[in-house]
């Protein structure tokens, strides 16, 4: 008897602790239920993420026009050089041969010239006194004819020379500038970026021009951006946007989206669209080929009221700029509508409806608990 009422004594007491306990979660403070953060002022962005690889926006492939061995190249990789200097320069001697042959036969052309002008002057001698007797009828119909003849055949012989004089100067003009086709110039100022051709290396011209080196103005850089199909209607030209690289992440290069070219690539069928945007580069910091993480900005805000995204309840509604939070006043759960501005994958910018420091709730103590990263080890962000 004692026994069964020692049990019913027991069972009283673990259900008064239970009904007690029920009713101070229910009634009581809910402020260790839920996983809360404040809400605090910050930056916020909305960006179209991409890679990119940074090319000189101003260079120059340089060839040569003529064919013959590469003598000499008196630049290397790296070198600095302006406009006019010589970088390179071709065997001239078949060049030169062709301009001293042209010459001498000028030359030749010129006596000849000189020897035709003095027949014509007495053909036309001959012709005028032929003229003459003939109008006195003192010579006959036929030598007037024949001196007439000869004064044409002279003039005739002049004019073919004057033409062949003006055609082996046109050689010779051409030659010329073949020979001055083998010493070759920097066509702007820059850097020497690439030798593709060396010294002793014999290049052929008449197909296609060889080239010998590059040459780019380092100090503007132009980021290639491949951007996917889904984001590039996202794109507006003359929209902001900033990178960084590998080798310096924490420091941001700021240019404006110049163009997107309208032909994409397509790299194991996923389609990607080229935009450009250009940056200064004056302490050479940026090379070529580097790759950089590029950020579209669509929207930002400085210094506004930032919420994490997972805190609100948006709407099914057209307008998606208005949801619903829930804030924890006086260890009560309140529901509060707010009206949103800009936001991203993870945070959102509340324009009106929480003040700075208010308590939000993300979800429950439970929740919180199962999500955080095991003891020991650091959860890195998702890039």
């Amino acid at each position: 008897m004692k026994r069964l009422l020692w049990l019913l004594l027991i069972v009283a007491v673990v259900g008064a602790g239970v009904a007690g306990w029920w009713i101070w979660d229910r009634n009581g403070d809910e402020s260790t239920r839920f996983a809360t953060v404040p809400v605090e002022r910050g930056d916020i962005e909305d960006a179209i993420t991409a890679l990119g690889t940074l090319q000189p926006r101003d260079y120059v492939d340089v060839g040569t026009q003529v064919s013959g061995q590469l003598r000499v190249v008196h630049v290397e990789i790296g070198d600095r050089v302006e406009q006019g200097d010589l970088l390179a320069e071709i065997d001239p001697t078949v060049y030169q041969t062709r301009v001293a042959a042209d010459e001498a036969q000028l030359r030749s052309l010129k006596a000849q010239l000189e020897e035709r002008e003095a027949q014509r002057k007495l053909a036309e001698q001959q012709f005028n006194r032929q003229a003459g007797l003939l109008k006195a009828r003192a010579t006959s119909q036929e030598a007037y004819q024949s001196a007439e003849a000869a004064l044409k055949v002279a003039r005739a012989q002049i004019e073919a020379l004057k033409a062949q004089i003006a055609q082996t100067e046109s050689n010779l003009a051409g030659n010329r500038a073949n020979l001055g086709y083998t010493k070759i110039y920097a066509p702007m100022s820059g850097t020497v970026v690439d030798i593709t051709a060396r010294q002793g290396q014999t290049l052929n011209a008449n197909q296609q021009a060889p080239i010998i080196l590059r040459v780019a103005d380092l100090a503007t850089m132009t980021v290639w951006t491949q951007v996917s199909e889904a984001d590039v209607g996202a794109l507006v030209e003359g929209m902001e946007a900033y990178f960084t690289t590998l080798g310096h992440p924490d420091r941001r290069w700021t240019g404006k989206l110049r163009q997107v070219l309208p032909t994409p690539e397509v790299l194991n069928n996923v389609v990607l669209y080229n935009a450009l945007f250009d940056v200064a580069n004056p302490d050479q910091v940026l090379k070529t080929q580097m790759t950089a993480q590029v950020f579209f900005i669509r929207a930002a805000a400085r210094d506004v009221l930032v919420v994490p995204l997972a805190a609100v309840e948006v709407g099914d509604g057209p307008d998606e700029s208005e949801g619903i939070v829930q804030v924890l006043t006086g260890g009560r759960v309140e529901e509060r509508p707010v009206t949103l501005g800009v936001r991203n994958r993870v945070s959102a910018e509340v324009v009106a409806g929480l003040s700075e420091g208010e308590a939000v709730i993300i979800g429950t103590q439970q929740q919180a608990t199962a999500s955080a990263p095991p003891a020991g080890r650091i959860r890195r962000p998702t890039l």
